[in-house]
């Protein structure tokens, strides 16, 4: 690609290459986009004829994608990044950047040169997570398709910063899953299964996945701090893939996973915690086994998983969790005490009282010594009932206000009848003073 950086276009030069880029208006000084940042922007486009055959200005609305990714034409892709936010260029693009031998007919004949004008108006990073916890901007593309999976070996390079100060540089080794015993924070991570070998990118972390509400005293970084780590990785393993173990491997892998949990829930690490839980489902929720004992032994790590899940989404505020795995150890053990009272806690605090109620009175025909479960529904009455007067309340004021307005609405109606009545009166003596006369 060759880049011009002049104002004008001369629109009789000539395509040596098979992608010209023309800067018009110059961008904003700072950062260029990178490969999966979402890019927004205005385009036309044009034959070289000058005949227009698309404009998102016409439809009044920016266009999107993702950069490098494949979403666009080749051109789009390859000229975007050498932009700035606010730059304006025109792309000369050979058939090869844009739709080949077959065109885009009706409106794009085969084997057509284009001519497009794109001014870019913002980019931002790709979220990697539903919450926008981790941001991700690859400075270099990695190598072919494959990624480490949970439980994969990886080699990674790291470059922490924070406020501009570079707080962690170091090699490391650790398993994905399990970065807590590497002093490797939660979203670096759960950023692995989106990396192929050889790239570099940087993370933008927010402190659920960076270092929590503890900050890291080590490094001189306080509580509730957003932190940027430049991850390189170098080298990876992966680690057996689900359809590649036989039950036997499943259940003896589940055994030292369950372990792992454990050790994080206790350390208070819920999120690492989860990741182990999780493991044991995705090997063990499909099978069945030969023998009973087999049976036996998928259902009890099962029920475990699930009743430990339960409890880390409890501590983890993410209450839908809770219900859903209590909901799975229900399924096949109706009374099971644990997991009815979590399905009541976590229906508590959504304030589902009569549902809350109902776990908790299950817990105790169950085991009615249950102290924890009595006063649960004690709690539950309390609120029921304040949640009652307070609707008392609500509705009284609101039967007050109907009133009110059905009163004012009765005054205007007589006073608007006893004007209509007046001037129907005045009507009535003026007309008679005029047959008088």
């Amino acid at each position: 690609m060759v880049r011009v950086e002049r104002p004008v276009v001369d629109m009789s030069v000539t395509l040596f290459f098979p992608l010209t880029q023309v800067v018009k208006r110059q961008g904003e000084k700072g950062e260029s986009p990178m490969i999966g940042d979402k890019v927004f922007v205005h385009y036309t486009g044009k034959l070289l004829n000058g005949k227009r055959f698309d404009s998102s200005i016409d439809r009044k609305e920016p266009f999107s994608f993702n950069l490098g990714k494949g979403q666009v034409i080749k051109a789009w892709d390859i000229g975007v990044t050498s932009m700035l936010k606010g730059e304006i260029c025109t792309l000369l693009c050979n058939p090869e950047y844009t739709y080949g031998t077959a065109g885009n007919p009706p409106k794009i004949p085969p084997n057509s040169s284009l001519l497009f004008e794109v001014e870019l108006l913002d980019f931002s990073g790709e979220e990697l997570t539903e919450d926008g916890g981790i941001v991700r901007r690859i400075k270099v593309k990695g190598e072919g398709y494959n990624n480490p999976n949970d439980g994969a070996s990886v080699h990674v390079h790291l470059k922490g910063s924070y406020g501009g100060r570079v707080f962690d540089t170091r090699d490391v080794h650790f398993i994905v899953g399990e970065s807590e015993d590497a002093g490797v924070p939660l979203g670096v991570d759960r950023s692995m299964e989106k990396m192929q070998k050889g790239e570099c990118c940087l993370l933008y972390l927010k402190p659920k996945y960076g270092f929590g509400t503890e900050g890291k005293q080590q490094y001189a970084i306080g509580p509730n701090a957003n932190v940027v780590y430049e991850v390189t990785l170098k080298d990876f393993v992966k680690a057996k893939e689900s359809w590649e173990m036989d039950l036997n491997d499943k259940l003896e892998q589940s055994l030292l996973v369950k372990q792992k949990g454990t050790q994080y829930f206790k350390a208070g690490r819920y999120y690492q915690a989860v990741i182990q839980y999780q493991r044991i489902v995705s090997w063990l929720e499909m099978e069945c086994g030969v023998s009973k004992d087999q049976q036996q032994a998928i259902q009890d790590l099962l029920l475990v998983a699930h009743l430990n899940l339960a409890i880390c989404y409890l501590r983890l505020r993410d209450f839908s969790n809770v219900v859903e795995n209590c909901n799975k150890v229900i399924e096949t053990d109706a009374d099971n005490e644990k997991a009815l009272y979590r399905r009541g806690e976590a229906r508590l605090q959504r304030n589902e009282l009569s549902l809350s109620l109902r776990d908790f009175r299950h817990v105790i025909q169950v085991n009615p010594s249950n102290r924890a479960a009595h006063s649960q529904i004690s709690i539950c009455q309390r609120k029921m009932r304040e949640h009652h007067e307070q609707d008392k309340k609500i509705y009284a004021n609101m039967f007050q206000r109907f009133a009110e307005h059905d009163a004012k609405v009765a005054r205007l109606k007589r006073k608007r009848d006893g004007s209509k009545a007046g001037d129907l009166s005045s009507k009535r003596k003026q007309r008679r003073s005029q047959d008088c006369s």
